[in-house]
């Protein structure tokens, strides 16, 4: 047996490089550099909440040996659970709309999870999942977990979902960037990564200003009215209360970004950088390109790669 090699692949999450993006920032005052989350062992940052929330729930007895894990997501946390059950031996159920991209079910199955898909809301577009679709997704978890007597992640109550972000992903920007971190941008979705990363950071230098990014239809959050729950931007923008962002002095300011600029951003992160990313990933970039070109000139701005455009080859991200 070779010393250095890993027992599980559980233990390659985490740890991605830092990039800065050179290109899409050329002509402007500042730099955004980029964590390729997307390079974890599941294709997205949603790796790390879930082997956290596994380890806290063994550590508190709330996971037993061989008892069934269950989780309602969008695909990405799905797969990161997928990947850490099979390593730790848990039967998983990862429960899902249908209005999700079927790559990420499809992935699911492949590592071993059974996957449940759930109708979305009448009236609902595929490819646009609103807190009406999560909210049918999740009596279907409910009555599952009660039914085989399973332990639930539980992305948005669990906090080993922010614990993730701020003991190991903050920590690594920090390290990454040699403390040279005026903000952090980062478009919501559980809130995990937004309240980790913010606690972390700010925990080194508390004058780091978070930005918390949402769709231009759908800025819930920041207290403005609700045009469009269905908007394209994937596995966030839910536009429901969000339990990890109830410390307001987190939060700098709210940004907007439209379908259409977080999906020219992807495009623009393939083409320019090599970085192929999907929707919330051009949220982010989307949204640290307009606070470089405006409020935030000359400033440094970190954020997320978030997951793997290759989740959303069936979609028209990429045509």
């Amino acid at each position: 047996m070779y010393d250095k090699a890993l027992n599980h692949a559980y233990e390659t999450i985490g740890n991605t490089p830092m990039v800065r993006l050179s290109r899409m920032t050329e002509g402007l005052d500042g730099h955004i550099y980029a964590k390729l989350e997307y390079l974890n062992p599941g294709f997205s940052k949603k790796d790390r909440a879930a082997l956290q929330m596994i380890i806290e729930g063994e550590q508190s007895g709330a996971l037993v040996p061989g008892q069934t894990v269950i989780e309602l997501t969008s695909g990405n946390t799905g797969t990161g659970l997928a990947i850490v059950c099979a390593g730790k031996g848990y039967p998983f159920i990862a429960v899902m709309s249908k209005g999700n991209s079927p790559e990420r079910a499809s992935m699911m199955k492949a590592l071993g999870a059974e996957v449940v898909l759930v109708d979305q809301a009448p009236g609902s577009v595929p490819g646009q999942v609103s807190g009406q679709d999560l909210a049918l997704v999740e009596e279907t978890v409910r009555r599952l977990t009660v039914e085989r007597q399973a332990f639930r992640a539980d992305q948005f109550n669990r906090w080993g979902n922010v614990h993730a972000h701020q003991f190991f992903t903050a920590e690594e920007m920090w390290n990454q960037t040699e403390g040279n971190i005026d903000v952090f941008v980062d478009f919501a979705g559980s809130g995990g990564t937004f309240a980790g990363c913010a606690k972390g950071l700010k925990k080194h230098k508390p004058s780091i200003r978070c930005y918390l990014v949402e769709p231009e239809t759908a800025p819930y959050l920041a207290g403005k009215p609700v045009t469009n729950p269905g908007h394209r931007i994937q596995g966030a923008g839910y536009s429901m209360d969000l339990p990890f962002l109830r410390e307001p002095e987190l939060i700098e300011d709210y940004l907007q970004v439209s379908d259409g600029e977080a999906i020219q951003a992807a495009r623009d992160l393939a083409r320019k950088e090599g970085i192929f990313a999907g929707f919330s990933s051009g949220a982010n970039v989307a949204a640290a390109l307009k606070l470089l070109q405006g409020k935030e000139r000359g400033s440094n701005i970190v954020l997320t790669i978030n997951d793997s455009g290759l989740k959303y080859l069936s979609t028209d991200l990429f045509e």
